[in-house]
């Protein structure tokens, strides 16, 4: 017992019905303080309440952060006369745990007593009405913050915004309490409102309250432009190009830290429209005023483009120059481009050495509990074609969601494994997750690469029936391909003719791959003819519908599609866009996407 005794001497000398010494108090509450062995804690509670000192606020405030939430809650009712921190201390402990209606509850009951709150009463308490999701706890707390005066408060308002934005999802509760705000210098604020507008969609709201921060020279953090480039995604074509000529007039009157924030966007919108050298240029000028002052967020949008822009390499590269500076160190979101670049290349050594530097730096149990970078890696190690390292990941997750079920799927379905594909989707279901049409997909290309017919026409059949999941020309596309590779043309032409959707490009491609599998000239030549029409620019129509001629000698008819090929520009490929047709993967490329 002494060998956890704050000061043995004194305090043994002390009873519950004498006031225990002040240094005795303070000898207490260093102790809480301090780090406690869990299994001493239990002997400590009982030599507070044996000495009375339960009833000393400070040492009552240590103790409830300590224990559960039961003997918390016991303490603060016991206390004859508690002051704000012990219920502070509750409240926290409520929020903490997820209760938000016992933080309420315990708010009203602090208010009965005359007791007044301080601005970390509301924090906690704004904290737990974040996490209950409900907008009438939010705006509850509103009104009381209102009452109590602390509206005038730097902190207590921008918690709120928080509230409003991630609790609430009420963005023009947001916009109004911002534009009442007093204060508004805490770029926590900016980041809540532009991250509001991000999630509802309303991106050009979030790019102005942007370009209205920076005109007031804050200086967005990391976070900050997360949400920015967030909304910048949302932007169709017509709206990016505007928003680059507006970034772009605004960048220059601008200081150097302000415009790079500008051009973090730019970087991002031009990789976005297929302008990656004006997205380097850009990059390369920040690089040049001091490598290690450009943002993460500013590599992330270059590397990212690279990889938008089919150009794995350059994403690589441009990776290793950012491991050879001390700082900024790679994040999560760097690790997943860098993993698609890896699966575009063929990378398996580098896409390991990803999953031992992420073991080794991220945060522990990273890659079983962030959905996003495991199904990364789920979708990189099924692309290099080690199955094995994907099913370790995939079976590694504590929460599987339909992302990850349809990464698995997809990279089982590239392989060839269909009847193991079957056996996942049954999995899926027991777990509860709904498939969508991203897991169809993959379903699809899964049975038509392993011949199975009859499972394939049971899930056309049963994606729209059982699951209400409209097939759209991907599926039409797969079903077509699985149908007609298995010798069932004439009924792959019939599914064709009954689309209540035009067939595009790829539903002709997949019809005409598997009937050239299958020597089926005779329909050949129909579909080839098809694929031009519909795709002018895809050199394999026009080849096979050349060949088709060639078989009935219609040499006339040759020399005017190529002379049409040459009007449009169009030159053979060498063999990969056949061979595409012929391995169905087109098909597949689409499902990655």
């Amino acid at each position: 017992m002494s060998s956890i005794s704050p000061a043995p001497s004194k305090l043994q000398r002390c009873s519950s019905s004498s006031p225990l010494p002040p240094s005795d108090q303070r000898a207490l509450a260093l102790l809480l303080q301090g780090p406690i062995n869990p299994t001493h804690l239990p002997r400590i509670h009982a030599r507070i309440f044996r000495l009375g000192a339960h009833q000393d606020n400070l040492i009552a405030t240590r103790l409830i952060g300590r224990l559960p939430i039961p003997l918390s809650l016991r303490i603060l009712c016991l206390l004859d006369k508690p002051s704000i921190f012990p219920f502070n201390a509750a409240i926290r402990v409520l929020s903490d745990a997820g209760l938000p209606l016992p933080a309420l509850s315990l708010f009203k009951s602090l208010m009965l007593r005359s007791v007044s709150p301080n601005d970390f009463t509301f924090s906690f308490l704004l904290k737990a009405c974040t996490s209950s999701k409900d907008a009438h706890h939010v705006r509850q707390i509103h009104t009381h913050v209102i009452k109590t005066g602390f509206g005038s408060n730097s902190f207590v308002p921008s918690g709120l915004l928080s509230a409003y934005v991630k609790g609430a999802r009420d963005v023009v509760s947001a916009d109004r309490l911002f534009d009442e705000m007093p204060e508004r210098k805490l770029v926590c604020c900016w980041t809540g409102l532009i991250a509001g507008y991000a999630q509802s969609g309303r991106s050009e709201e979030a790019l102005k309250l942007f370009q209205r921060m920076v005109k007031e020279n804050l200086r967005p953090e990391d976070d900050t432009m997360v949400s920015v480039l967030s909304a910048c995604s949302n932007l169709n074509t017509v709206d990016l190009e505007n928003w680059v000529n507006i970034l772009m007039e605004f960048g220059t009157s601008l200081d150097n830290v302000s415009c790079d924030s500008v051009n973090t966007v730019l970087i991002y919108l031009y990789g976005r429209s297929g302008k990656i050298e004006k997205g380097k240029e850009l990059f390369d000028r920040m690089m040049g005023r001091g490598r290690e002052s450009v943002s993460i967020v500013a590599w992330n949008a270059m590397i990212g483009g690279y990889v938008q822009n089919s150009l794995p390499i350059e994403a690589l590269d441009l990776f290793h120059k950012m491991l050879a500076i001390s700082r900024p160190k790679p994040n999560h979101v760097t690790i997943v481009s860098v993993l698609s670049a890896c699966a575009l290349v063929g990378d398996l050594e580098l896409g390991r050495w990803a999953y031992e530097y992420v073991k080794l730096n991220g945060r522990k149990g990273v890659l079983e509990s962030n959905r996003i970078l495991a199904t990364a890696f789920i979708d990189m190690y099924s692309k290099c074609g080690s199955l094995e390292e994907a099913k370790k990941v995939f079976n590694g997750m504590t929460i599987k969601d339909v992302v990850s079920f349809n990464a698995m799927i997809m990279g089982l379905a590239t392989n060839g494994q269909g009847e193991e594909v079957l056996r996942l989707f049954s999995e899926m279901e027991k777990s509860g997750v709904q498939p969508n049409d991203g897991t169809f997909l993959g379903l699809l290309c899964a049975c038509a690469h392993s011949g199975l017919v009859d499972e394939g026409q049971m899930l056309f059949r049963d994606m729209y029936q059982k699951y209400l999941v409209t097939p759209n020309l991907e599926h039409y596309a797969s079903f077509v391909y699985l149908l007609a590779r298995a010798s069932h043309v004439e009924e792959a032409l019939e599914v064709v003719k009954t689309m209540p959707i035009e067939p595009n490009g790829l539903v002709w491609g997949a019809l005409l791959g598997a009937c050239l599998v299958h020597s089926r000239v005779d329909v050949a030549q129909d579909v080839a003819r098809k694929l031009v029409d519909v795709d002018p620019e895809n050199s394999a129509g026009y080849v096979m519908l050349s060949n088709a001629y060639a078989i009935h000698h219609s040499w006339g008819n040759i020399v005017r599609l190529r002379g049409l090929m040459k009007v449009r520009g169009i030159r053979k490929q060498p063999g990969n866009e056949i061979d595409g047709l012929l391995e169905g993967k087109s098909l597949l490329k689409v499902g990655y996407k």
